[in-house]
């Protein structure tokens, strides 16, 4: 069987197809005897062992992405992953990464592994990763999904790219965007646990209450004392920690709701997704 002459041209024509290196692509192509689709193929083939092989890698670098639909009525946060600070860095990384985040706003996916199985450009996300994989020589993948929905919903992203925010207003006023975006800041500042009190799960209280209950037995209050005391420290938790009752980082003479209530009577928080890089 005669061998087909590799051009420089075959070269550069799957390189751009593919966004593998030059040499994978005359291999693979040499390998395939000039048949494009059989040397796609073979670097996607390519890919797929270096995912095999790097699984035991950590990929604690990379982007988080988040975005909002046009209406502002739903918004979406994205983790993608590499193993390098230099590849995160790297402009084809987060464009793939904020296609990644596009892909989700549109097909509006209800969890992570529903978002790998949807196609981006005519082809299933997870095998779209395999062969970045591939393309980079890292192990890379989405390792978080949130989506938030709300009358105005408003992203915000931390830190080149380290950290991406999703918050959630109960109306929509002229104001929205500053203010969603103040709040936003707040969220990736001070790391609340839940939006208001009654918000914060059972078993968080009870955990609480009892590193406070030790602390002050080990201080050597009285017994009789024990429980309130315990719930003055669960309130300054409260205070601390739920988003509505913190210290409002712009202005500390008032808390996250009563900014919220003097930009609009009423005006509050529905819900809030905060995603930080490797966390």
């Amino acid at each position: 069987m005669s061998t087909v002459q590799i051009t420089a041209a075959d070269v550069n024509k799957l390189r751009q197809q593919t966004g593998a290196g030059m040499m994978d692509c005359k291999k693979a192509l040499t390998e395939a005897n000039g048949d494009f689709e059989a040397a796609i193929d073979n670097l996607r083939k390519k890919g797929a062992k270096v995912a095999a092989s790097r699984q035991d890698r950590e990929s604690n670098e990379g982007v988080v992405i988040a975005k909002t639909t046009a209406d502002g009525k739903r918004g979406v946060v994205v983790e993608f992953n590499c193993e390098t600070d230099f590849v995160a860095k790297n402009a084809d990384f987060v464009a793939f990464a904020n296609s990644i985040a596009d892909l989700a706003i549109e097909k509006n996916p209800a969890s992570l592994e529903q978002l790998v199985e949807l196609e981006l450009n005519g082809e299933k996300l997870a095998d779209t990763i395999i062969s970045q994989i591939g393309k980079i020589g890292e192990k890379v993948g989405v390792s978080k999904f949130e989506n938030v929905t709300g009358e105005k919903v408003i992203a915000y992203i931390h830190g080149n790219y380290r950290l991406g925010v999703l918050v959630a207003l109960s109306s929509n006023p002229a104001s929205a965007d500053e203010v969603g975006k103040d709040v936003a800041m707040q969220i990736a500042a001070m790391n609340p646990v839940a939006i208001d009190k009654g918000d914060v799960d059972s078993r968080t209280i009870e955990r609480e209450l009892e590193i406070a209950k030790d602390v002050i037995r080990a201080e050597g209050k009285p017994e009789e004392m024990v429980e309130k005391i315990a719930a003055g420290k669960l309130n300054k938790f409260y205070k601390d920690s739920t988003l509505l009752n913190q210290e409002f980082v712009k202005d500390s003479t008032k808390t996250v709701a009563q900014f919220l209530n003097d930009v609009e009577k009423g005006l509050t928080v529905s819900a809030f997704k905060r995603v930080q890089l490797g966390a």
